[in-house]
């Protein structure tokens, strides 16, 4: 198995790079066998007509239109009426902010084989370690994100009871401290899941600090946003896996599966990025953080001028 496993990692190595992009091209490890249904064969980077154990393989694009691009197609036409200039580019903010801080990690967990693609079902661009359809599904899950809770706005209202911010504060902060520890102490096994919450974890605080009582009074749109994507998300991510169109390392994760499928370190991933994606567009929309970022600014000015 090592000798097999060595050789696919050399004729991968020995494939031509694209003009203007690197290949993906990290160390194989014998320890590397997928978790949930796929293929075995994959993780030794076998061409996608070599896995006869599976039914069909799905690429990347192929993913990405059957899962993101139609249901965000239906719901634009659907809620094109009620879609602003300012919904658009609260979205697109949300899309950009995505991709700026999601690349660099994303890219250090395919160099260090947290996770890896099967390269005969991407197009082979990669820009750094990732390919093309990874960035691509940045862009698509905040604008399907915030489609889905523009669909809801109207239908949940604002309760009248809020909450105080430092109880879920210093809950994510503890949180964050024990997966930064994780990294620190090499506990491989949770490599995946402390990476997460590590790299997600500051901005949710960031969130929290300025508006978890104005998230807690909306919270019933915050949960219709957060929960049914990260639900239908996993689900996708789960037959994505089982057709061989991305690997999760199990040396790296805790082996958790959820419903024998779907690694758990996954379902955190979107469990986190829709929570992100959701607290920054119920902030921004509600009327109450226009007031306190008003008053933070008067008291900024304050203390500027007292200096």
């Amino acid at each position: 198995r090592r000798s097999a496993l060595e050789g696919a990692a050399g004729r991968l190595k020995d494939r031509p790079e694209h003009e203007g992009f690197q290949r993906a091209a990290a160390p194989f490890s014998p320890d590397d066998q997928p978790l949930g249904r796929c293929s075995p064969a994959f993780a030794a980077g076998a061409p996608a007509e070599n896995h006869k154990d599976l039914l069909f393989a799905m690429t990347y694009f192929g993913f990405l239109l059957i899962f993101l691009v139609l249901p965000i197609a239906l719901l634009a036409a659907g809620l094109r009426r009620r879609l602003t200039a300012s919904t658009w580019g609260s979205i697109l903010l949300m899309v950009v902010i995505a991709v700026l801080y999601t690349t660099p990690w994303d890219n250090y967990l395919v160099a260090t084989r947290v996770w890896w693609y099967d390269p005969a079902l991407v197009t082979g661009i990669v820009l750094g370690w990732v390919p093309i359809e990874e960035y691509t599904f940045f862009v698509l899950q905040p604008i399907l994100v915030g489609l889905w809770l523009v669909l809801w706005q109207p239908r949940l209202a604002p309760s009248e009871v809020g909450a105080s911010r430092t109880p879920a504060l210093a809950l994510t902060g503890a949180l964050w401290l024990a997966a930064v520890g994780a990294l620190v102490l090499g506990w491989t096994p949770g490599t995946y899941l402390a990476l997460e919450l590590a790299w997600a974890l500051p901005p949710v605080m960031l969130q929290l600090g300025f508006g978890a009582d104005l998230l807690w009074r909306y919270r019933g749109l915050v949960l219709a946003g957060i929960l049914p994507t990260t639900l239908y998300l996993s689900a996708a991510d789960a037959l994505a896996i089982g057709w061989g169109t991305w690997t999760i390392s199990p040396s790296q994760s805790t082996g958790l599966l959820l419903g024998g499928v779907l690694p758990v370190e996954e379902f955190i991933f979107f469990l986190l990025t829709n929570t992100l994606v959701t607290f920054g567009l119920v902030l921004i929309w509600a009327p109450e953080s226009r007031a306190r970022l008003a008053g933070l600014k008067r008291r900024w000015l304050a203390q500027k001028q007292a200096a």
